[in-house]
Order: structure tokens, then C-alpha cells, then sequence
């Protein structure tokens, strides 16, 4: 299950729900995918198939929505 947290600007922001415990988000669009870190900071994990202008709008959309991201993880995974 990889539950959508939310689409904006051709990319898809999602959790995967058997994965690694440190948070993070997954964002896909038509060209590839990253994962960013959320904790200690908001930084890039990797990435396949993004250009760097689409990396850098996925990192703002990130800063943007932080406070949802986060929410929606803490409901997702809550222990």
C-alpha cells in the first residue's frame, strides 16, 4: 500500500507502508522519482529520472506542505 498524501505540479507525494522508519516522502511525476528526508531536515534521499529544475520544485512543494506531510505520516505510521 502507498497511500497518496497529495498531487500538485505534475507530482505525486506518497509513503510506502512497509519501509524504512526514518520519515520520509516518495514523490513521483512522468519523468521519474526521489525521496526526500524529512528528519533532521528536508533534503534529498535520491532520485531516477528527475532534472534538477524538477527536483528543486519537489523540494519547494515539500517545504510547502510540510506540516501536512508530516501530519499525514504521524496518522499513517503511529507508533
Amino acid at each position: 500500500m502507498s497511500p497518496t498524501v497529495f498531487r500538485e505540479s505534475g507530482f505525486r507525494f506518497y509513503f510506502f507502508s512497509r519501509e524504512e522508519p526514518r520519515m520520509h516522502v516518495h514523490v513521483q511525476s512522468q519523468n521519474g522519482e526521489a525521496q526526500f528526508w524529512l528528519i533532521p531536515e528536508i533534503e534529498l534521499a535520491q532520485h531516477i529520472g528527475l532534472s534538477r529544475h524538477e527536483i528543486d520544485e519537489a523540494l519547494r512543494l515539500i517545504q510547502e506542505h510540510e506540516n501536512e506531510i508530516r501530519k499525514a505520516w504521524l496518522k499513517h505510521f503511529p507508533s
